[in-house]
């Protein structure tokens, strides 16, 4: 194994089953994971190399890390989020008498569930102040959680229908995509209040930070196909960027100023320049891209690993005979397997396969 620095974004593909792998240096998916059913939420934690994605139909969370896991959460769970701090992941589940999920990364085991508001959607981490913050569909409010005892310490009303929402650590500033009002609360840390509301596209979803700019990014879901880009210094919208049809998910990497938007039916990634507002490349990924964000770091790249699936445990000399075998990277993709019997090599030329010798 090796280290190296990695700036790899990850999409969940809701109709496709997988998670898509994209390397953001190249702006090419480089590895599809395969998850539970309908994948929406993704969540990772830069300190452990780990992603989380949420499997709404399979009320589960998979666990990526050099293999897949899966840990049995809530029903219907939709937004994730990680306190890198604490390594502890929260989950929405998504319906009436809602609730999240807490997991203890290191163990993967959920350690308790929180009661918050009817149909809980997004979910947003401030690490600073070890606090979770989760919209509430029909409640139209948002749950503040305290993380260090897993109570809901205030409840906010916020517009209508709220979805996506996200965090400034750096300022203690919380923003939720209202869809029903076309707006964005914004809400004060501090106090738990809503010191302003912006007005933008129709039907916004996902919503995301760039810190050290101090801006924040939109997805305006419906007919919109935009993204509102709005100023954390005096809440106005100072741009509107078009992207594919009907924008989802936002993540932003702050280190190199660049947001990637999923676009559901144009199962595509839109990559944007945070320096000029203006979209630098168009990535295909699986059906129905949703969540997705972005590990940004130096980690651990794990030789892959390999699978013998099928292989006879003998064989009479001179007969033929046939060996399966399989390989799993997830930091990259397998181009070959080579199998190798009595100094003769046989290659796969993908990630799983079958060579036969004689």
């Amino acid at each position: 194994m090796a280290t190296t620095s990695v700036n790899l974004v990850y999409v969940a593909n809701q109709n496709s089953k997988t998670v898509s792998v994209i390397d953001g240096s190249s702006n090419s998916v480089i590895a599809t994971i395969s998850v539970g059913s309908y994948p929406t939420g993704v969540a990772v934690n830069s300190s452990t190399n780990t992603i989380y994605v949420t499997n709404q139909y399979s009320n589960t969370v998979s666990v990526i890390n050099n293999t897949v896991t899966t840990i049995s959460v809530g029903y219907n769970p939709c937004g994730v989020a990680v306190n890198s701090s604490t390594n502890t992941i929260y989950d929405a589940n998504n319906v009436a008498t809602g609730s999240v999920s807490v997991i203890n990364g290191s163990n993967n085991t959920v350690t308790a569930t929180i009661n918050v508001g009817e149909y809980p959607y997004g979910v947003a981490v401030n690490s600073s102040t070890n606090t979770i913050y989760v919209t509430n569909q029909y409640s139209n409010t948002v749950s503040v959680i305290s993380g260090s005892n897993n109570t809901v310490t205030a409840t906010i009303s916020v517009g209508s229908s709220p979805y996506g929402v996200a965090v400034n650590s750096s300022t203690n500033t919380i923003y939720v995509a209202n869809s029903g009002s076309n707006t964005v609360s914004v809400i004060s840390g501090s106090n738990n209040t809503v010191t302003a509301t912006i007005s933008v596209g129709n039907n916004p979803y996902g919503v995301a930070v760039n810190s050290s700019t101090n801006t924040i990014y939109v997805a305006n879901y419906s007919s919109s196909d935009s993204v509102s880009v709005i100023s954390g210094s005096n809440n106005t919208v100072t741009a509107t960027i078009s992207v594919g049809e009907y924008p989802y998910g936002v993540a932003v990497n702050s280190s190199t100023n660049t947001i990637y938007v999923t676009n559901q039916y144009s199962n595509t990634v839109s990559v944007i320049s945070g320096s000029n507002n203006s979209v630098t490349a168009t990535i295909s990924v699986g059906t129905n891209p949703a969540g997705l964000d972005i590990l940004s770091a130096t980690v651990t790249i794990y030789s892959p690993n390999v699978s013998i699936t099928s292989c006879p445990s003998s064989v009479n000399a001179g007969a033929s005979f046939s060996v399966s075998a399989s390989a799993y990277q997830p930091y990259g993709s397998i181009s070959n397997i080579q199998v190798t019997f009595n100094g003769t090599t046989q290659t796969i030329n993908a990630s799983s396969g079958t060579v036969s010798f004689t």
